[in-house]
């Protein structure tokens, strides 16, 4: 009698840094050629992601024509501020600091806590405050915003539209969290960033995995598994993930689809933007000389 055949194991998703690194700095500089922009505009947090995005914007267009902005609130862990600090001084780029606090006090108060989870929504209002200074700055300085949500927060909408999930391009969009950190220590990201417990710092003590439950390496797994190689959720599971989880992790990244899409237009003309009026960003006409 055969045995049978013994069960694939869910792997991380792997990643060759370096050739990651190489495509990601030649989309940077196709996106800003096709818009007629020279530079990037990055919120920088101190964390891991937005880390990332200044070295690779830097990479891409040099440091004098990348700006970083940290955007602390009074809560705000110092350490942030300083590890913001550590990226600034390796890349030798611009930057600037501006203090949300003063901008969203006065909404913060008026919260309810009644009314949905507090912590939430003050999180959001900071979240788009950020993107309002950032998109502010983007004029002064003549730039694109770059966004800094990895492919992991952009599945399971982790992310506030038009907070941090705002932006004129994506850099690691397509990044997973554990390829995301294979790709900065390549990059030179310091070992203090990449080594401290990802968080988004909208509370004292708040950390993401916490706040999600799991892991990144263990969503990582059901999400390479569900996504990248299409896997149901049956075989997930037979092949040793946790069942809970992965159903918790498809019933997400389904809930936030609108998240990743364009508001859907009611169509009653014959070309309707959108839809079946649509062209690429590089067109006669645009900002780009030629």
């Amino acid at each position: 009698m055969s045995s049978a055949p013994p069960v694939e194991r869910t792997p991380l998703p792997a990643i060759d840094a370096d050739q990651a690194i190489g495509v990601i700095v030649r989309f940077i500089g196709s996106q800003l050629e096709q818009t007629g922009f020279e530079r990037l505009v990055v919120g920088l947090s101190g964390g891991i992601d937005s880390a990332t995005v200044a070295f690779l914007a830097a990479r891409a267009i040099g440091p004098e024509r990348v700006l970083a902005v940290s955007m602390p609130y009074r809560s705000s862990a110092p350490e942030a501020e300083q590890d913001a600090s550590l990226v600034v001084e390796a890349l030798g780029c611009r930057s600037e600091r501006v203090e949300i606090t003063p901008m969203v006090e006065p909404l913060l108060a008026s919260l309810d806590a009644e009314d949905g989870d507090l912590r939430v929504r003050r999180g959001n209002v900071m979240a788009r405050q950020r993107m309002i200074v950032l998109y502010d700055r983007s004029v002064a300085f003549d730039a694109l915003v770059a966004g800094t949500s990895n492919k992991t927060e952009v599945l399971l909408g982790y992310t506030t539209l038009y907070g941090d999930q705002a932006c004129a391009l994506a850099p690691i969009g397509d990044l997973y969290k554990s390829q995301l950190r294979a790709v900065a220590g390549r990059l030179g990201v310091p070992e203090r960033i990449l080594a401290k417990p990802p968080s988004a710092d909208l509370w004292p003590g708040q950390t993401d995995e916490d706040e999600l439950g799991a892991t990144y390496d263990a969503l990582d797994r059901i999400l390479f598994a569900l996504v990248d190689r299409r896997w149901s959720a049956e075989r997930c599971v037979a092949a040793g993930l946790d069942a809970g989880l992965v159903a918790w992790v498809g019933q997400r990244v389904a809930r936030n689809e609108f998240k990743r899409q364009l508001p859907p237009v009611a169509k009653l003309s014959l070309r309707t933007p959108g839809i079946d009026h649509l062209y690429p960003r590089r067109r006669p006409g645009s900002r780009r000389a030629s």
